[in-house]
């Protein structure tokens, strides 16, 4: 992914280095802190007061260095944010006050300098130092008003161009917790998001790994918050509870991110990995007997070329009673066993929706193959997508995945 847009030393920023990459509709902001010295020789604290706006230190809302530095002295290399855009970010988060949540951050409005648009952002609490960042407003730079765009970048890597291997999107967010229930519970009555699916141990498939997860949805089912607690009283500790220990308390497990051809964004990986290129370690591809039995389960969908592919590069495939999802796991991101992405494609599902509707919540399905169920009106201009959580969420490859974190685990020696 390339950068598309910063804020640092050079842009004026003291505060912080923050750096902006993109894919499609698929952002990542990677923030660090200056020394405390350096936001004061700037003019600002890089605190946001109540009702303020972005200072001069930093144009990113709410950013406070000493946060920022115990945030990271706390969990090491962790997501610290996630946002949503909404239609109003004072209505959501005053909502969302009402509904229990804890204020993070208060309503800011931004003017970007320059292109001269405003921008709103506030932040409630998620679980543990987790925040969910409501964004609004009629700026649609690549990342945040105040930051500087990388000149014809940013467009590039929106529409999904050179550099990009074909993520467009993120699918879904998982966190960890130490107790289910209570955080599914803030979350709901903050958010307003319902139950969309939910697993327990034994969908887990081994003695060690056990965990309870409820995924968590908008209205539209288009974001998609799975929550996992530990189970305990197995020889190991859980996976989950490994997570805790390490990440020090509540946090985000794994970002998916969603790409239209996992196979294409697979061959481009490896074929980085293999000329040299820094990126991730993927998690060991399955046993032969997993793919031997991909045959009978989604056989009817993928070709046998694509079968063999798909055992090629180490994906994972699953299926449920609405479509079909191709998967594959990184290792961990960094030397503690916590955060790592998943690069995740569903298969089916599509259908026709109001194209501005289609357009603003990102979920263009691209290329159509078969029937569309769900027709809208004709009078108005219809777009395809996919619906959210098309093909489950590897249930079925959780044993196969599971055991081998717990082998990575072992490994470790935690």
């Amino acid at each position: 992914m390339p950068i598309v847009a910063k804020a640092d030393l050079s842009t004026g920023c003291t505060a912080c280095a923050s750096y902006v990459c993109q894919s499609g509709s698929l952002v990542f902001a990677f923030t660090a802190p200056y020394g405390p010295g350096a936001a004061r020789a700037g003019g600002g604290s890089g605190v946001e007061k109540m009702g303020g706006a972005a200072t001069p230190a930093s144009p990113y809302p709410h950013y406070d260095p000493a946060t920022a530095a115990s945030f990271t002295a706390a969990h090491g290399l962790a997501v610290r944010a996630i946002g949503v855009v909404v239609e109003d970010a004072r209505a959501a988060h005053a909502a969302a006050l009402a509904g229990g949540g804890a204020c993070v951050g208060p309503p800011l409005t931004t003017t970007d300098p320059a292109s001269g648009l405003t921008q709103t952002t506030a932040a409630v609490r998620l679980y543990g130092d987790v925040l969910l960042r409501l964004v609004s407003g009629p700026f649609t730079g690549p990342f945040l008003a105040g930051y500087v765009a990388e000149p014809g970048v940013a467009e590039a890597a929106a529409a999904g161009g050179a550099g990009t291997i074909g993520l467009a999107r993120l699918d879904h967010a998982v966190g960890n917790v130490p107790a289910l229930l209570p955080a599914a519970n803030a979350v709901m009555a903050a958010t307003g998001f319902h139950e969309f699916a939910e697993f327990v141990a034994a969908d887990v498939g081994t003695v060690d790994s056990g965990l309870n997860s409820v995924v968590l949805a908008n209205n539209d089912e288009n974001v998609l918050l799975p929550i996992n607690e530990p189970t305990h009283g197995t020889a190991r500790p859980s996976q989950i509870q490994t997570f805790l220990d390490h990440h020090g308390g509540p946090g985000v497990q794994h970002l998916a991110l969603k790409t239209e051809d996992a196979f294409a964004t697979l061959r481009a990986l490896r074929a980085r990995a293999a000329g040299g290129a820094p990126g991730f370690a993927l998690m060991p591809p399955a046993s032969p007997a997993y793919y031997a039995g991909l045959r009978a389960k989604v056989g009817d969908v993928l070709s046998e070329a694509q079968l063999e592919e798909a055992q090629a590069l180490g994906l994972l495939v699953d299926r449920d009673d609405q479509g079909v999802l191709l998967q594959i796991f990184t290792r961990p991101l960094s030397d503690r066993p916590t955060v790592f992405l998943e690069i995740i494609q569903r298969v089916g599902c599509l259908r026709k929706a109001p194209a501005a509707e289609v357009a603003a919540r990102g979920t263009g399905a691209g290329v159509v193959d078969g029937p569309v169920a769900e027709e809208v009106g004709a009078s108005s201009p219809t777009a395809v997508e996919q619906a959210g959580g098309c093909g489950g969420f590897g249930k079925g490859n959780f044993s196969e995945l599971f055991k081998s974190i717990e082998d990575y685990e072992k490994e470790l020696g935690v």
